[in-house]
């Protein structure tokens, strides 16, 4: 029944974490099927294997009623292996009598050919790995329950401000071809041309370039905030000027000046494995004073500027408005392909 409750346990989790809504926290929404097919395939393993394992169960208890009956009549304990078998159609092995006398003085002429040898061989080569594959099984469930367990108990964290200090944040100049391996985290600029050939890559960036850059004021909200800023990266010379607005938190990173913030959303472009952090450098008005995590709605014309921090050319929002905003329910963004 163990596998059962591994299997059982895997399908609850994954429901678990749709029912609560976490389930955004770990992979991009868009990919939430392949999450719903898992929770039917594991629900019905389990099914399965508790039915595969109630038979079992089943077949031990026929077995020990047909021993004790047979002891209750009298027989041997030699002979209750032969009485507690059963051949396919579960009928009890009452006809090997015979067989077993006319093969009696075979198998004592085996033995004496070969003395005690099954035995020695059995006990050097089986009972000294019962153990240790014992354990090894053992283990294997552990490390299956774990996950589980965590799973399940855990509380899920949203990602904030503290993510970004603990693991700092970089920004690789946009004339050089970035080719980062999958599943490190990016940031500030979103960077899908990993999962592209180069060819390809550059057909989606010059349509999606061209559906932002014609607009003629630019709203970042939760559907395209990652492709637009993406597109904005791609082409800086191209929305220098441009009016845009957008959510985010403050971070003060490593400022030239206190009137400088970075404003960040965290987002998936397929799961957390790739999750970054991403937004731009925002210039306040004079006197502002921030604090991390504080949720802003920021607009301001784009500009580029050399930023010492980072040793690079970045985008730099001039903010002519700003205003305190809640953090929104799912503070999150997701990377739309389409």
């Amino acid at each position: 029944m163990i596998r059962y409750a591994i299997l059982f346990g895997f399908a609850f989790m994954f429901f678990l974490l749709h029912y609560t809504g976490d389930i955004n926290k770990y992979i991009n929404t868009r990919y939430a099927y392949l999450s719903i097919s898992a929770i039917v395939l594991l629900g019905l393993l389990s099914l399965y294997e508790f039915w595969r394992g109630y038979k079992q169960e089943l077949a031990a208890e026929k077995r020990a009623a047909a021993a004790k009956q047979a002891l209750e009549q009298g027989a041997e304990p030699g002979e209750l292996v032969e009485v507690g078998g059963h051949d396919s159609n579960g009928h009890a092995h009452h006809d090997h009598d015979h067989a077993h006398h006319n093969h009696e003085h075979a198998h004592q002429d085996h033995d004496h050919a070969h003395p005690h040898g099954r035995d020695h061989a059995h006990e050097l080569f089986g009972h000294t790995h019962e153990p240790s594959s014992k354990w090894k099984r053992y283990a294997g469930y552990a490390i299956l329950l774990f996950p589980i367990l965590t799973g399940i108990f855990l509380p899920v964290k949203t990602l904030d401000s503290s993510f970004v200090a603990a693991k700092g944040f970089s920004f690789p100049t946009l004339e050089e071809e970035v080719k980062n391996s999958p599943g490190n985290h990016q940031f500030l600029r979103p960077n899908t041309s990993l999962y592209y050939s180069q060819e390809d890559y550059d057909k989606i960036k010059n349509k999606e370039m061209e559906e932002f850059v014609q607009l003629p004021e630019i709203d970042l909200n939760d559907d395209n905030y990652l492709k637009g800023m993406e597109a904005v990266y791609n082409y800086p010379n191209s929305f220098i000027g441009k009016t845009i607005q957008f959510d985010g938190f403050a971070y003060k990173g490593q400022q030239v000046d206190g009137r400088h913030y970075f404003v960040f959303r965290f987002g998936f472009i397929h799961c957390i494995a790739d999750s970054g952090v991403f937004g731009m450098l925002v210039e306040f008005p004079k006197d502002t004073v921030l604090n991390n995590d504080d949720w802003l709605h920021v607009k301001g014309e784009l500009t580029w500027e050399y930023y010492q921090p980072l040793k690079a050319t970045i985008p730099v929002l001039k903010a002519d408005a700003y205003e305190p905003i809640e953090a929104p329910e799912d503070p999150y963004v997701y990377r739309n392909f389409n």
